[in-house]
């Protein structure tokens, strides 16, 4: 469903024409200023960590996020009530007003959904698409995904030591990264691994595991209506959607868990 929404992610979507008050996602920053940054060969935790903060802090701030008392935000919270942290790692919800439909979420436990997602899924899918997120955050794909990420296209133009200390990355560096990481692909064991873990932290968590199969059945319906090319490649590429959905139904169905019902309003 996501590699969601994370390869850590963040990953490009074609827009949808039909919301034009959106904005379109704003990944690429203008090219300029010097290539800086650490030998790559040495690159450590603790400064990867400060690249992920750079990085989402630089999405927050280019692309226009909901406030905290806008309807999409409001429901955001709703739903993801209780789901406070992940292996250690806090997490932070927010939402993007853009015309994009996407969603992912970084190593660093920040999840982002975005709203033109929000406007197409019900509530039960949007917690499938973020729990199958937060699996790929609790394996440790997303840190890697960036990591890769960030060595082969953010860095790879000028890096150099200075003391040990990291210097911003550069406009032109951040939308190298931006792409490499849209262009990330996880392995169908990854794919598998992120359902399982997104499905017990959905249902350890009081939410309804259901979820997972859910998610992975409205992406195949919008894969129907022919707006696969309209999809994130984080959906459209993962591999054997209905195995991934039959796996995720077997097992719920097994643990004898009922499936949500779906509201009125929540009807596509």
């Amino acid at each position: 469903m996501m590699k969601t929404i994370s390869k850590l992610i963040c990953v490009l979507l074609c827009v949808f024409a039909t919301t034009p008050a959106f904005a379109q996602f704003n990944l690429k920053k203008a090219v300029g200023g010097a290539a800086k940054a650490v030998q790559a060969a040495t690159l450590t935790d603790e400064q990867m960590t400060a690249y992920v903060k750079e990085y989402i802090d630089w999405m927050d701030t280019h692309n226009k996020v909901c406030e905290p008392d806008h309807p999409y935000t409001q429901r955001l919270n709703r739903l993801t009530e209780g789901l406070t942290d992940v292996e250690g790692i806090p997490l932070n919800f927010k939402v993007y007003w853009v015309v994009d439909v996407n969603a992912f979420a970084c190593a660093d436990g920040s999840v982002r959904v975005f709203a033109a997602l929000m406007d197409i899924m019900s509530d039960e899918e949007l917690l499938g698409v973020i729990g199958h997120e937060i699996g790929h955050v609790a394996h440790k794909d997303s840190k890697k995904a960036f990591r890769t990420a960030l060595l082969t296209s953010a860095l790879k133009d000028g890096i150099s030591a200075n003391g040990g200390t990291i210097a911003a990355l550069t406009d032109s560096q951040i939308g190298d990264l931006g792409e490499a990481l849209a262009n990330a692909k996880y392995s169908q064991k990854q794919e598998n691994q992120a359902d399982d873990y997104g499905y017990e932290f959905l249902k350890k968590s009081g939410k309804n595991p259901w979820a997972m199969a859910l998610s992975f059945k409205r992406l195949k319906e919008i894969q129907g209506e022919g707006k696969q090319s309209k999809i994130n490649q984080l959906f459209s590429s993962h591999p054997d959607l209905d195995k991934r959905i039959q796996r995720m139904e077997k097992r719920a169905t097994d643990e004898g868990i009922t499936p949500p019902e779906v509201k009125a309003e929540e009807k596509k």
